[in-house]
């Protein structure tokens, strides 16, 4: 942790640290040692006339290494069991008062809430390798001299590095050449004669870039060296080296020359690495309609901390009320945090708001390379006023001066984290944060959570509910026409398009219009069956069929498993009866795409997908390709419901719903509402009027009508009487234990012995042990335990050590406070 973070964090990053009280009294410090296969607290005694707070990354011994750890707590008084002349002493502070008093208590809160391990908050809240273990080394300072006394430890390190050529050696090569390296170290230390640091780990070292700067142009020089220096003078005295060589068609050992003749000089310079941002011009504000100024009238008005939900149909003008919302935070020198669900959703939110805010905007995602979350970090810490935009894990960026956080799609599962621990909502951690801030939240959706709907029609003083309830210039809302996919079999349509849907298709071209097809699988088919024996195709490793994948004509059909990427070819015959018939179930993005091809040759169609977005910058290049209309239809799954805006999109297909309900979780029916709600609204959003056609083998289904008429309040108010009933959230709050294993026998053991020490209880119902929907994934058996709480307190449960040892070495146990996901 610590090597990076000391030439990472400037002293900027601690001047909004709080005296935290680390009075003359205090003599030891508990710190959260950052070690391979440790994750505790350890009591540390600190230096003579330490400046050591709460919050500050230390460097500490730990066994025989040195490591990082984070200042937890000061303490005057040593525990019992602890003698104090057996305590180790901190090395020394590598970065002070890293952690702010309102960020420290966000993470502890986190991991309070979540029942977990701080260190492991810290891991997902720190961008990668921050935490890798670093290499101390020690360095010879200017001002060692040959008359420098010491201990005949000291007088051997001096002497070692006086022979290195970089005058430094890593501290554990010196630990391996001299007896009481230690000592010797402690000695060289307070003479400053020497200085320990830690060098930052490769894969996030700062990058480098030459720069050349003008110094004369005097002297007696030739022509083509005095041509080149007239060309940096004209731009500025400084320029980097490739674009100097570029522009002067000239090599590097010129510059060098004319360095070396006192003309310019040549030096690397630090450029912070960032996302790949295309120039997207300048701005303006635009005008609102009556409602939109209503609403940012009062967000503007709105002082401290509150909780806003903007409920907005789709096409309303929700960016632009954020876009109008934070101007005057930044005119203030305050920042913003905007966050979405999907990564695919970021290329267009970050052109628009770079548009009208330029080079103060930045994004935090995890497809960004490990360097560019580094220096977006880094960014984030100068303190001048910025807009990150980010997916949920950005939630702990380290902006300074916080003035305003925006959930947009907040209804979206994506903002909560189902693995690694803590399983985050981001949503809750919003809140917390805004509290702890004292800035306003912002929620913002077509098809609010039911947990925000509620929290927002409880009429308190810190929840606002606003409104957005038509579009902007009053563009009519799409109409949804529901069709019988069992009628058309009875009439002998044995296509996956409709007759409706089809001469929808057909119009397109003639119209100059765009579509979106939307199923909810990619892939080319659900699974593969034997037509003979009925045997299905499984994965080797889980309980699950192989999915069939079918990229075009020409391309070696595949099977792949969707939960462990396992991969392989279509057998010739059946492996169970030998027939070589074999038939694909069902339907996946790829089908539609091979179905298009054959039916429609004239229409060019694009596939949006996780297979066809896993390229890096791959969701822009594909939205851009659509955008420029180089092709007339784009087919994709739910990232096409994620706030994707194609003003030039008037038909909108959606293949099937009916994979959408009923699935075995209480929440199915509201996801399916929003899923189907979002991608409607993608119809009809610029001048040409929309139209959505909605295929299903269940047309009376109470979400297909609730969609169909556009009405969430009375599908919600329906859906919150059930939800009531079975004191399910947001009536009562929900506990999940996943316990897994390799070994399915042991699995189910251990979470019998969970199960039987959970129960009774007054504070809550025990629902389990059961095996998981889907029995094994990755070679792991999955078994769980749900707990349900009536009232919104959850601190009656027991101690989470203690339920591990009943599960023994070979099995995990995880604990998932508010689950989304009960699959």
């Amino acid at each position: 942790m610590t090597a990076s973070m000391l030439d990472f964090f400037s002293t900027d990053a601690s001047s909004g640290l709080a005296e935290l009280g680390a009075a003359n009294s205090n003599r030891w410090v508990e710190v959260l040692v950052d070690c391979p296969g440790t994750q505790g607290l350890y009591t540390y005694a600190l230096p003579i006339e330490s400046a050591i707070q709460v919050g500050d990354i230390l460097s500490v011994p730990f066994g025989t290494q040195q490591v990082g750890g984070i200042a937890v707590r000061l303490l005057n008084v040593l525990p019992d069991d602890l003698d104090a002349d057996q305590i180790r002493s901190v090395d020394a502070i590598v970065s002070a008062g890293f952690f702010p008093p309102s960020y420290w208590a966000l993470l502890n809160q986190v991991a309070e809430y979540y029942h977990t391990s701080l260190m492991q908050v810290v891991k997902v809240a720190l961008p990668p390798g921050l935490l890798a273990r670093s290499q101390r080394r020690i360095r010879l300072l200017g001002n060692a001299t040959d008359e420098t006394t010491g201990s005949p430890a000291a007088q051997h390190i001096l002497s070692l590095l006086k022979l290195s050529k970089t005058k430094d050696y890593s501290w554990q090569f010196i630990q391996r050449q001299v007896q009481g390296a230690y000592r010797g170290l402690q000695e060289l230390l307070k003479a400053n004669v020497v200085e320990s640091y830690l060098e930052p780990p490769a894969n996030v070292r700062p990058k480098l870039r030459q720069a050349v700067t003008l110094i004369s142009i005097e002297g007696e020089i030739s022509d083509r060296y005095r041509e080149i220096l007239e060309v940096l003078k004209r731009q500025g005295g400084e320029m980097w080296m490739t674009d100097l060589l570029q522009l002067c068609r000239t090599t590097a050992p010129t510059l060098r020359k004319l360095e070396q003749q006192g003309c310019l000089i040549l030096q690397p310079r630090e450029v912070l690495r960032s996302e790949y941002a295309p120039d997207v011009g300048e701005e303006g504000e635009k005008s609102l309609t009556d409602t939109q100024a209503a609403v940012l009238k009062e967000i503007r008005q709105t002082t401290g901390f509150a909780q806003i939900l903007l409920h907005g149909v789709t096409g309303s003008g929700k960016t632009e009320v954020y876009l109008q919302a934070i101007a005057p935070i930044l005119r203030r020198g305050q920042s913003a945090l905007v966050l979405v669900p999907e990564i695919g959703l970021t290329p267009q939110l970050t052109d628009r708001f770079r548009a009208r805010f330029g080079d103060q905007v930045c994004v935090y995602h995890s497809a960004l390379s490990d360097g560019e979350r580094f220096d977006t970090w880094r960014q984030m810490l100068s303190g001048t006023p910025q807009v990150a935009i980010g997916t949920r894990s950005a939630i702990f960026a380290p902006l300074p001066k916080l003035g305003l956080i925006v959930l947009d799609e907040e209804h979206d599962s994506s903002f909560k984290q189902d693995q690694p621990v803590p399983c985050y909502h981001a949503r809750t951690v919003a809140r917390w944060r805004a509290e702890l801030e004292s800035c306003p939240l912002i929620l913002g959706s077509a098809t609010p959570s039911l947990e925000s709907w509620v929290t927002a029609q409880e009429n308190k003083p810190q929840s606002h509910y606003l409104s957005l309830p038509q579009r902007i210039l009053d563009r009519p809302m799409p109409t949804i026409e529901v069709v019988d996919m069992r009628q058309e079999l009875r009439d002998r349509n044995g296509s996956i398009f409709s007759r409706s849907l089809q001469k929808g298709l057909r119009q397109l071209k003639d119209h100059g219009q765009q579509g979106l097809l939307f199923i909810h699988r990619r892939g080319h088919s659900t699974f593969v069956s034997c037509r003979s024996c009925g045997y299905v195709m499984e994965c080797p490793n889980c309980d699950v069929s192989l999915s069939f994948h079918h990229t075009h004509e020409t391309a070696k059909p595949l099977l792949r498993c969707h939960y462990c990427n396992h991969a392989q070819g279509q057998p010739k015959a059946c492996p169970s009866c030998g027939s070589p018939y074999f038939k694909q179930f069902g339907s996946g993005t790829q089908r539609v795409i091979q179905e298009l091809e054959r039916q429609f040759p004239e229409l060019k169609a694009i596939r949006f997908d996780s297979d066809t977005t896993r390229a890096k910058g791959a969701h822009r290049a594909l939205l851009g390709q659509f955008a420029d209309r180089q092709a007339d239809l784009l087919v994709g799954t739910q990232m096409l419901t994620k706030g994707i805006d194609l003003p030039q999109v008037t038909l909108v297909g959606i293949i099937s719903a009916d994979g959408l309900l009923n699935l075995a979780d209480f929440r199915a029916s509201e996801r399916a509402f929003q899923t189907l709600v979002q991608v409607a609204g993608r119809a009809g959003r610029g001048e040409e009027p929309g139209r959505v056609i909605l295929q299903t083998y269940s047309p009376d289904h109470p979400v297909i009508q609730a969609v169909q008429r556009q009405q969430y309040e009375p599908f919600v108010a329906a859906e919150l009487q059930q939800r009531e009933a079975l004191h399910y959230p947001p009536y009562g709050r929900l506990v999940l234990f996943r316990i897994s294993g390799g070994n399915a026998i042991a699995v189910q053991k251990a979470a019998e012995r969970v199960a039987a020490e959970l129960s009774p209880s007054e504070e809550y119902e025990v629902l389990g042990p059961a095996p998981a929907t889907i029995l094994r994934v990755a070679q792991r058996y999955r078994w769980q335990i749900l707990l349900k709480f009536p009232a919104a307190d959850v601190s009656g449960l027991p101690d989470l050590a203690h339920l591990r040892s009943l599960c023994g070495s070979t099995v995990s146990l995880t604990i998932d406070v508010d689950p989304m996901n009960l699959m």
